[in-house]
């Protein structure tokens, strides 16, 4: 992967969209913890690379692209959140209920049970997790990429595996 990054950052094109091309699940998965919609997804992922081509010259270690692109996804995804918080949703309580059942569904492949507990989490913990177990990345790359302390991600990897547990036994009780 260093060598595509490489060969990109001195202007191969064609390497920078094979590099992206692996990473593209990754990044669905990660913007579809932080935005609802797959408008909001699709906008965030198409800023990221646009953003990660231009400033790709600035990546000092092409070894840790996969974390810095990351880090810029998730701006990207702050960057709409906040647009959104300034626009004011009219719509009923059923067009909720819809929203609400168009991210539970398809958000992971697995049990849909786990897809609502999990999207039941907050952001953080939500974001967190995956990050750390569909990604990959352990906490001192989960804390560069969020500009967080190291000890900050491992409370909300804590205390979002404490929630999970919670919700799965309770899940297991009401079965």
């Amino acid at each position: 992967m260093e060598f595509l990054i490489k060969k990109a950052q001195k202007g191969d094109e064609e390497a920078f969209i094979q590099a992206l091309t692996s990473y593209m699940p990754m990044l669905y998965k990660v913007a579809r913890t932080r935005l609802a919609s797959e408008e909001d997804i699709g906008d965030a992922i198409q800023e990221t690379i646009l953003l990660a081509f231009k400033s790709l010259q600035s990546l000092k270690n092409p070894g840790s692209f996969k974390a810095w692109l990351i880090k810029i996804l998730i701006n990207k995804c702050n960057d709409i959140i906040k647009q959104n918080s300034r626009v004011m949703c009219i719509g009923s309580y059923e067009e909720a209920d819809k929203l609400t059942e168009a991210v539970n569904h398809d958000y992971l492949e697995g049990d849909m049970d786990f897809k609502r507990i999990l999207m039941g989490l907050s952001i953080d913990y939500r974001t967190v997790i995956v990050l750390y177990y569909v990604n990959g990345f352990n906490t001192r790359e989960i804390s560069e990429i969020l500009n967080e302390k190291e000890g900050t991600i491992k409370s909300r990897l804590s205390r979002a595996r404490a929630q999970l547990k919670s919700s799965c036994i309770g899940l297991l009780e009401v079965e």
